[in-house]
């Protein structure tokens, strides 16, 4: 069962977005370790490629709160189609969560459209113990 509070800062994220070009509202919140609920928003810029994700966004806030672990994430969007994480969010995602991490997608309300695992979204992933000698 996902975090309630969880969701709900992910929904009060997405209401705080910068998104003046696409007007697509994205927000994602991550738990850490110690239970702490830390939440971001896409904020997109002039010069496109310099925008960042929700989820970034929500990763820099957990770094900033002292977490060093997401132990569970969520990510709001509205539309028909799922609004999961883009490829470079989910290996910042995998940076702090392992395989097992649960995301879930929800619209723009909350509602859950479906969880999916971090092993799901980045199969045969690279993650820090890659790294470990």
């Amino acid at each position: 069962m996902a975090d309630a509070s969880l969701i709900a800062a992910a929904v009060e994220a997405r209401l705080k977005a910068y998104a003046p070009y696409s007007r697509f509202l994205v927000g994602a919140a991550v738990k850490d370790e110690r239970g702490k609920v830390h939440a971001g928003c896409n904020v997109e810029n002039a010069a496109y490629p310099e925008g960042t994700c929700a989820e970034a966004g929500a990763v820099a806030a957990m770094i900033m709160g002292g977490g060093r672990k997401i132990t569970e994430a969520a990510v709001i969007g509205a539309g028909d189609a799922l609004v999961t994480p883009c490829g470079g969010c989910r290996q910042k995602l995998r940076e702090f969560g392992a395989p097992d991490l649960v995301i879930h997608v929800c619209d723009e309300k909350g509602k859950i459209r479906r969880s999916f695992t971090l092993a799901e979204l980045l199969p045969e992933s690279f993650g820090p113990e890659n790294l470990s000698a």
